[in-house]
């Protein structure tokens, strides 16, 4: 048998090495994924994306990083520093648009065509992804950051036996729930809180005017008396929050209308998910309101983008997240725990509660959707306005004072 050994090495060799083949083309797509989502809601809801990911053959590499300025900071500094992830984070804005004017991005325009997102995604959205004729983030959801929360035993308390229809009604119940002995609202007074809690005051209060500020950029909007009149009405709501709010999360804020120690919040309808997790219902412990009658709905969102790679493997790892995030079955587990709205109308909605049937029904109306600001301005813009909201808010600052900081901000 001495005479075969050369022949059975070889085949050995053989075998081990169609072996080692079979191994490697089983390997899992592997992505790592950075986002923000770090609370109860969140994290219940993004493991939804994991589980799909994994049961289409990815492995899934959850990279959470608390606080969405941290992470998309952490992003950008290994996309430039050549480490990039499979996948980022960012809202459905124009955050990640230098990153596409610098070629640091892939496109995914096979999953973008081969699911015919241009006929199925809203308008306002496939503005904020496709750019120059390519696809360069998949979109996961539809947030409206202007709700208004209430827990339904403090307005028991406060004896308030319906939600408010305009700003007259809004002030009267805040004064009621003041009577009372609670927190009229809840606000996280963190800047970014700040902002979006102005910004629904304002779309609320004066859609046409809005849109003159931010997507016109028009100073006479701005130096305007109805603009004037929108900055006062913000700032009459400090009179409602309580001397814990400064530095205060937002899930803290929302922890406050859950037990029932705060009447109401403004916020996205992310705070459902806080909701959810401490098993509250909507319509019997919670209350949830989309502005007043015929509000705009405020279109926000997230959306992961694929930085600039060349490795296969990851090109396919960032083409089977694009198709798995925006899949149908992942779409309803990710949102219904989101408390957001899919992206795509297409789904079952049968299993969504009140607040997000009506968010989907008021969508079906184009004519009430309104983009919000960091569709129509830079993220520079957005960081100056920020600052301006928030000393105006935190500081006994004349609102003249804060309109000319406004108008300054705004042209930059």
């Amino acid at each position: 048998m001495k005479h075969n050994t050369p022949v059975l090495r070889g085949i050995a060799a053989a075998l081990a090495l169609a072996g080692a083949l079979a191994a490697h083309a089983a390997e899992p797509l592997k992505a790592n994924v950075i986002h923000w989502w770090t609370s109860g809601g969140e994290s219940a809801a993004i493991k939804q994306f994991a589980q799909a990911y994994d049961q289409a053959g990815g492995q899934w590499v959850d990279n959470a990083i608390a606080g969405a300025d941290q992470a998309r900071a952490t992003a950008i500094n290994r996309i430039v520093g050549g480490d990039p992830p499979t996948a980022a984070q960012f809202n459905t804005s124009k955050q990640f648009h230098d990153l596409i004017d610098q070629g640091l991005l892939n496109n995914v325009d096979s999953v973008a065509n081969k699911e015919n997102w241009s006929a199925i995604f809203p308008e306002s959205i496939l503005t904020a992804i496709k750019v120059n004729g390519h696809y360069y983030a998949a979109p996961v959801n539809i947030h409206m950051q202007d709700w208004f929360f209430y827990s339904k035993p403090a307005f028991a308390k406060a004896g308030i036996k319906a939600e408010p229809q305009n700003f007259d009604e809004l002030f009267a119940d805040l004064d009621k729930l003041k009577a009372a002995g609670l927190i009229p609202l809840a606000l996280g007074g963190q800047a970014w809180q700040e902002k979006i809690t102005f910004d629904a005051i304002f779309a609320d209060m004066d859609r046409d005017l809005y849109m003159k500020v931010y997507r016109d950029r028009d100073a006479n909007a701005v130096n305007s008396p109805a603009f004037r009149n929108v900055l006062t009405t913000f700032k009459r709501l400090h009179n409602y929050v309580d001397p814990g709010s400064p530095g205060r999360n937002w899930n803290d804020a929302t922890a406050l209308v859950i037990s029932g120690k705060a009447g109401m919040q403004i916020m996205g309808d992310w705070a459902k998910g806080e909701f959810s997790a401490a098993h509250q219902v909507a319509g019997k412990d919670f209350g949830c309101f989309p502005g007043f009658p015929k509000s705009p709905y405020m279109i926000a969102g997230d959306v992961f983008v694929f930085p600039k790679t060349d490795n296969a493997q990851q090109v396919k790892a960032q083409q089977l997240l694009a198709t798995v995030m925006t899949s149908p079955s992942a779409q309803v587990a990710f949102n219904l725990r989101k408390g957001s709205i899919p992206i795509r109308p297409d789904v079952d909605t049968s299993s969504f509660d009140i607040c997000a049937k009506e968010g989907m029904a008021i969508m079906k109306d184009k004519s009430r959707q309104l983009p919000n600001p960091e569709m129509l301005i830079p993220p520079d813009v957005q960081g100056a306005l920020q600052d301006v909201i928030t000393n105006f808010w935190n500081k006994n600052q004349p609102v003249e004072e804060a309109q000319k900081a406004f108008a300054t901000a705004i042209k930059s």
